[in-house]
């Protein structure tokens, strides 16, 4: 067992060890239901009319939650699969994060499937970084364009190989056999 004298030298150590320095005091009301459970009146809760993702670690839904985007495409299904995880496993977190990636590109497809081609320069903000953090901003840019480039280069380069394979003259010998040069 841990004892308190062994972590006494870290700054605010076990600052919240003692109930009567509680600094959430007038948050909350101090009574002994509090380790039992909900030590305050549940809210009525809200109407589940959409799908909603829940964490593993939480028994019921809180009683208030978004519905304005319920889970869609393949964002979607990159979610589902990551509440499958706990909130402190890397199966959790990182999946939502590539979803976010994922949803975007879903948006601006789904922008253009309808007709509305999206200002992506102003959308992202670039216009506000123009005007009040240029630097930062070319340097985006310039990374980008640099990967971009180096990236074409790197896929047409895998095409020179097999153009150099198929160029090749080859001449036939007197018993009908075929020899490359």
């Amino acid at each position: 067992m841990q004892t308190p004298e062994k972590f006494s030298h870290i700054p605010g150590w076990g600052i919240d060890a003692d109930p009567k320095n509680d600094p959430t005091y007038p948050m909350k009301h101090r009574t002994d239901a509090e380790q039992t459970g909900y030590s305050w009146e549940r809210p009525t809760q809200q109407v589940q009319d959409t799908e909603t993702l829940q964490s593993i670690e939480r028994p019921n839904l809180s009683a208030v939650f978004g519905t304005s985007t319920p889970p869609s495409g393949l964002s979607g299904l990159i979610r589902r699969f990551a509440f499958q995880y706990s909130e402190n496993h890397y199966g959790h977190w990182l999946p939502l994060l590539f979803a976010d990636r994922v949803n975007v590109v879903e948006g601006v497809l789904d922008d253009l499937i309808h007709g509305h081609v999206p200002n992506i320069f102003t959308e992202k903000g670039y216009k506000a970084e123009w005007k009040h953090n240029r630097t930062s901003l070319l340097l985006k840019l310039g990374t980008a364009a640099l990967l971009t480039t180096a990236l074409v280069v790197w896929l047409a380069s895998g095409d020179k190989e097999e153009e150099e394979d198929d160029t090749r003259s080859y001449r036939r010998t007197e018993e009908g056999d075929f020899l490359y040069d």
